[in-house]
């Protein structure tokens, strides 16, 4: 794959590794991700350490429909944002996600 080839790549052990791991984040509480669309536009999302930050739990393996740079300022409109909820760092993957 070349530098400017935007084709998706498949998942990897790293994409599960970090989205099983807030603790490597190195933008903790936040995970960049990004997801390619068959027309090559890019999504951008993030997933969230809530249980860490914020003791509350139901979104693990949850990818906010934002960009890491446009982050709103309180948690509350944070959480208000279009979301994709998944069961699982896999099917986050099988979703098209990847770490940023």
């Amino acid at each position: 794959m070349s530098d400017t080839d935007t084709r998706p790549r498949p998942p990897t052990l790293r994409d599960l590794t970090f989205f099983r791991r807030p603790k490597l984040w190195p933008t903790w509480p936040f995970l960049p991700v990004v997801r390619y669309k068959p027309d090559g536009e890019v999504e951008c999302g993030v997933l969230y350490d809530c249980w860490t930050v914020a003791r509350r739990g139901g979104f693990s393996a949850t990818v906010f429909r934002t960009n890491i740079f446009l982050l709103p300022r309180t948690e509350e409109a944070f959480l208000a944002l279009p979301r994709e909820v998944f069961d699982s760092a896999e099917e986050i993957a099988a979703a098209g996600w990847r770490v940023d």
